[in-house]
């Protein structure tokens, strides 16, 4: 009887203990137009636990306790949005209604590019954060040093190209040669790369890479993960090119268990802003996937970006003085139509196939195969005993005395006709300098008019195979691991190729500043034609395996994610030509390089309530060296850099976020300390005052530290429903941290041996260039419910400096060779200048860096979205630099040819320095206008 009893009682308190458990607050994600919003991440902060809503924006929670919550709600396009409810006792269910999402007004629908073509354009995780960081989107901070401080080359940490990772399908993007991104490889695929996967920023970890000091972007082209439908676009500007045409088409998931993804656009131009520059690319995708069951699905994916453009030149400030800040050298008048020397071909195209397997309950086995291959190259004049055709060459710049100011502007573009004229000027022979140009089938001998000037290709045709596996699995519901390896195998094929022969018969593969040597001393016919190869050709292999693992764990206030890799890899050279200065380093395979490489990430949040958080990063790995890196000139050789060895990074920071539905902030303090860094830099100097000239140096900086530190503030103000204040500021500090070993190679036969040691580079404390190092912006955004917006920023960048010549800072500058002393005092015979000695203060003087003006912009965009049931149309624009500030140099570089005291010393006399820096002018300003139709 009391075992009924206490029985009955059991299922009498049960219901009640039920109920007060199983409170569930639910509520339906729409767009503006009132459409579900598929979906979308909903993450609870007060709890693991997150959920994401179904195909009608339908989400839930089950199981809340009364208290005080917030949801983020977020989806890629959309503004994100914050809710905050209460919970409270007895409360069996709790509708939070309708939660609408507006467009976001970002570069989605703005078309924005941030990667500009004339430098050097929604699957969500398994497992999001408890705080809901990674899910809120990129913060305020970085989407304007992205879109608006980003459109002047401002690098957000200093942080250059070569230190970040994009992935698509966990294939790195990255090339081997200098470990940098090639974006034109998908150049113009907007509407497929718009959302990424997964982008983490700076040194955060990441679920699919260990990643490296820049941060990470990750896209997954599965075909079923863009949306459904039709897009069609075009846009007009002023930028590297004028027009874009886009249109993408998506079948989404069909029920036979296939879907399909087909992109494709064109960008082109007869000329963009900067004189002689065009541009005509296409690029196209497809994405085929078939759905063999819940658990197994298979995608194809194929995407490349056949491109055509034309370069701009750097120039002196008296060349800009005369011909202003459109000019450029590299083209001329050919036929009544401009023809610019310095064209870029690339076509890499990208085949991949991938493989989805769901095992169990909680974990996923993505694999990845794939393979590339395509041809870049990048054409130049070449010359064999004959002028310098550039109109800028230093000889012909009035302030040499040769031209004057008239004269120059007459002759400040390339003579196509003239280098015609000069090929077919040459007599037909059958031999030069004694050297046969061989007989033909008939064994007669071989006549013709040889080239003195040529237009020729310098080639990089690249094989790379990738196999990339990621598993993921959830140990518990607070417990995440996540697997990841990778093996990439690469061919690199270089080499020079005769491109147009501009009227002469054929090309001699001599070597005009050699001697007149043959570059392959193996080959006795030193005839080249259109097409052919010449001067030099070779072929690069690397090997590489990396593991790579990483956890995350979910506490009540506490996140922890945790990463660490592994990697391998063997790099060796195969030369084909028996180069003259190099006969026994040249042709054949070198032996292999190996590097190891080994790190470790750690992410720590602390959440010290709903809407305040502490996150901490850091991060200690090495960075193995770059193909061209390890050799110190491949074209001839197959020395290795001396000194050179892995780079190890160690970067730390701290972060205080507030996400809120007014505020969200982030404030971040880092320090970034790089060593063992080698950098290679090759140009034309005059090495001393002995009378030997001008030769072609391979300048190598071994063992470099740099450091980078600095604070940086993004703020997002919410004043309204409809008003938004955006405020950035960034505060950065990088520097060369040591006086780093000097290697100097030349092509003549006292570096036949390789490189000679220069003494160390006097650089502790010079500033790193490339981006300004202080920034600051404040903007606004109104997004009106009738669905436009408008948004303007004002933008000041501080603290740019030039790159400058290691060499200058050696002993070499202030050492005189034929004493082995400093310098002294002297006049010169020629000037009669006084040259003072080469004292640590005149030098100092002398070589001081050269810091750029502080300068102000002011951007703006604007748009408007209309919907005609389901059919959406939208139109937008935006404008940089709306003041036309040209004053904003973006780049720019000290020439290395004088790299002796007294030279100069007497170049820094000039009222208008011979050798002044090479400089880039920022464009004034530029718009970019689109509209789209979607369906």
């Amino acid at each position: 009887m009391i075992k009924k009893l206490s029985l009955i009682s059991l299922f009498t308190l049960l219901p009640a203990s039920f109920y007060y458990a199983q409170t569930t607050v639910y509520a339906y994600v729409k767009d503006a137009q009132g459409n579900p919003v598929e979906r979308a991440d909903v993450d609870l902060v007060q709890s693991s636990d997150d959920v994401t809503a179904d195909k009608i924006g339908y989400f839930q929670f089950v199981n809340l306790q009364p208290g005080q919550y917030q949801i983020i709600v977020s989806k890629a396009g959309l503004e994100s949005k914050t809710v905050d409810f209460a919970v409270t006792e007895g409360e069996k269910r709790k509708d939070l209604g309708v939660i609408s999402l507006i467009p976001a007004a970002t570069t989605s629908d703005l078309g924005v590019i941030v990667i500009d073509d004339a430098a050097a354009d929604d699957d969500g995780s398994s497992m999001q954060p408890t705080v809901g960081l990674l899910s809120s989107g990129r913060d305020a901070f970085q989407n304007v040093a992205a879109f608006e401080l980003g459109a002047y080359w401002f690098r957000p940490r200093g942080v250059d190209n070569r230190y970040e990772d994009v992935l698509f399908n966990g294939v790195s993007m990255s090339k081997n040669d200098d470990g940098r991104i090639d974006f034109s490889n998908w150049g113009g695929l907007n509407d497929v790369t718009r959302y990424p996967q997964e982008n983490v920023d700076n040194i955060t970890p990441s679920e699919y890479a260990f990643g490296n000091l820049g941060g990470l972007v990750y896209y997954n082209t599965r075909a079923s993960n863009y949306r459904k439908g039709t897009s069609l676009a075009y846009s007009f500007t002023n930028r590297s090119y004028r027009h874009r045409a886009m249109a993408t088409y998506s079948t989404g998931m069909l029920p036979s268990g296939w879907a399909f993804t087909f992109s494709g656009s064109r960008r082109w131009a007869e000329e963009g802003v900067i004189e002689g520059t065009y541009q005509d690319s296409y690029a196209y995708f497809g994405s085929i996937e078939k759905k063999f069951s819940d658990r197994f699905s298979m995608n194809l994916t194929a995407f490349g970006a056949p491109t055509y453009r034309a370069s701009n030149s750097p120039n002196t400030q008296e060349v800009y003085d005369i011909m202003g800040k459109n000019y450029n050298s590299y083209w001329g008048w050919q036929d009544g139509e401009k023809r610019n020397s310095r064209i870029r071909k690339t076509f890499e195209p990208i085949f991949m196939l991938q493989t989805y397997n769901k095992i169990g309950k909680t974990s996923n086995w993505n694999n990845t195969f794939s393979y590339q291959q395509g041809s870049d190259a990048r054409s130049r004049l070449d010359w064999f005993h004959g002028a310098d055709p550039n109109p800028t060459y230093y000889r012909k710049l009035p302030s040499f005395g040769n031209y004057t100011e008239d004269e120059f502007v007459t002759n400040s573009q390339i003579d196509w006709l003239g280098l015609y004229q000069q090929n077919y000027g040459v007599a037909a022979a059958k031999n030069y300098m004694g050297i046969s140009y061989g007989k033909d089938a008939a064994g007669n001998d071989i006549e013709g008019r040889r080239a003195i000037y040529t237009l020729v290709d310098d080639v990089n045709e690249d094989k790379t195979y990738n196999f990339v596996s990621h598993f993921d699995t959830k140990l518990s519901d607070t417990w995440k691991l996540n697997l990841n390896f990778n093996y990439q195998k690469l061919n690199s094929d270089n080499f020079r190729r005769i491109k147009d022969l501009l009227g002469a018969d054929f090309a001699l593969n001599l070597d005009a500043f050699g001697a007149d040597n043959r570059f392959n001393m193996d080959s006795e016919d030193v005839k080249v034609y259109e097409g052919q190869r010449t001067q030099y050709s070779y072929e690069l292999f690397r090997d590489s395996y990396v593991f790579n693992a990483s956890t995350e764990i979910d506490f009540p206030k506490w996140n922890v994610m945790a990463s660490a890799f592994g990697g391998y890899s063997e790099s060796q050279r195969n030369g084909h030509y028996r180069n003259h200065f190099y006969q026994d380093n040249s042709k054949g395979e070198s032996a292999v390089y190996d590097a190891f490489d080994a790190g470790l990430k750690a992410r720590v949040t602390y959440k010290i309530n709903g809407k305040n958080f502490i996150v901490y990063n850091g991060t200690l790995f090495s960075l193995a060296p770059t193909l061209n890196e390890i050799f110190i000139n491949p074209r001839v050789s197959d020395y290795v850099t001396p000194g050179v060895d892995n780079q190890v990074i160690n970067s730390n920071e701290l972060s205080y976020i507030v996400r809120g539905q007014v505020l969200k902030l982030r404030l971040s303090g880092y320090w970034t300390d790089i060593s063992n860094a080698t950098e290679i830099s090759r140009y034309f100097a005059e090495l001393d005052d002995s009378g030997q000239g001008d030769r072609f140096t391979t300048e190598v900086l071994a063992g470099t530290e740099k450091r980078y530190k600095g604070v940086e503030l993004g703020a997002d103000i919410k004043l309204s429903p409809t008003l938004n204040i955006i405020a950035v500021g960034s505060y950065g500090d990088y520097t060369y941290q040591n006086n780093p070993d000097v290697y100097i190679s030349t092509d003549d036969e006292k570096y036949a041996r390789g490189a000679e040691y220069y003494g160390k580079a006097n650089i502790k404390g010079y500033k790193i260039a490339g981006t300004p190092q202080k920034a600051a912006s404040l903007g606004f955004r109104y997004n009106s419910p009738k669905f436009w917006w408008f948004g303007a920023s004002a933008n000041y960048l501080a603290d740019q400096y030039l790159d400058f010549s290691v060499l200058n800072r050696t002993p070499n500058f202030y050492t005189n060779p034929l004493t082995g002393d400093n310098y002294l005092p002297i006049t010169d015979s020629q000037t009669k200048i006084e040259i003072p000695g080469a004292t640590e203060e005149n030098v100092a003087a002398l070589l001081k860096q050269t810091k750029f003006e502080d300068q102000f912009m002011i951007n703006a965009n604007a748009g408007k979205t209309f919907q005609f049931g389901k059919y959406r149309v939208g139109a937008s624009i935006s404008v940089n630099n709306i003041l036309n500030n040209r004053d904003y140099v973006t780049g720019g570089f000290e020439q290395g040819r004088k790299s002796n005291f007294r030279e100069a010393y007497l170049e820094s006399q000039r009222e208008t320095p011979l050798f002044g820096p090479k400089l880039w002018y920022d464009r004034g300003t530029t718009f970019f206008a689109n509209v789209y139709f979607r369906f």
